[in-house]
């Protein structure tokens, strides 16, 4: 059977495309743009508003303009796929240089996110896939996600700010400049990771490379690191011209 479109989605997204191309716009200029009666209009209006894609203006009558959501949005788009675009040849060196799987995570809606992976070449190797999610306050990912960003901007599942054990992790990767997670998302794996900033200095992935665990002693963790921080800094937006 056929799925039928929502509705109430359709309405507010026409809505949001409308208050895009008249703002500031009132209710009743929206009511007839749109073929809205005034009552479903407002009641999609509160959500959009409350939602944080629409905003009242100050001044009476009300009427209604777009936030900064949309731009927000858009802006993270661009520079995903440029991201990207240019980790590729990034992940495919940084594989060379360790001879072990490197993957591309980026925070998203609470999550980490897999987003590319340049496979080991060896036999015996990790296999992460695209999608995958990874643990916040465990993975080398989160830690070095978590690492680079101040505490009370943290914005990702799973994470106890007053857990010691964690805090101890995030300050040893600071130190280092890499994270690391040694059997701790999964028992016969170890990885290391850093964070990609962007052009205001805050973190919008993380470089990882994972291999088996008995690949990765304590010498090979800090080769490795090192790899993937100069790495890291080379995706990095922050401190590079404009």
């Amino acid at each position: 059977m056929a799925v039928k479109p929502l509705q109430s989605l359709a309405r507010a997204l026409e809505v949001i495309e409308v208050v895009a191309a008249h703002e500031p716009v009132g209710v009743a200029e929206l009511a007839r743009l749109t073929g809205v009666d005034k009552s479903a209009l407002q009641r999609v209006l509160v959500t959009l508003h409350a939602s944080g894609w629409l905003r009242p203006t100050a001044e009476p009558p009300t009427r209604w303009r777009l936030t900064t959501r949309p731009l927000v949005l858009a802006a993270q788009a661009r520079r995903r796929d440029d991201l990207s675009a240019r980790a590729r040849p990034v992940l495919a060196d940084l594989r060379e240089a360790t001879g072990e799987t490197v993957t591309l995570a980026v925070p998203d809606a609470g999550r980490i996110v897999a987003v590319d992976v340049a496979e080991s070449r060896q036999l015996v190797r990790t296999v992460p896939r695209i999608g995958l999610v990874f643990p916040a306050a465990t993975s080398a990912a989160g830690l070095a996600l978590c690492a680079a960003t101040p505490p009370d901007e943290w914005d990702l599942s799973g994470i106890d700010p007053h857990d010691e054990s964690f805090g101890r992790e995030l300050a040893d990767t600071r130190s280092r400049g890499w994270s690391l997670s040694i059997g701790a998302v999964n028992a016969d794996i170890s990885s290391v990771g850093a964070a990609v900033l962007d052009a205001t200095g805050r973190p919008m992935a993380a470089l990882i490379v994972s291999a088996p665990a008995g690949r990765l002693d304590e010498a090979g963790c800090t080769r490795v690191g090192r790899l993937v921080a100069r790495a890291a800094e080379s995706l990095s937006e922050h401190g590079r011209p404009s």
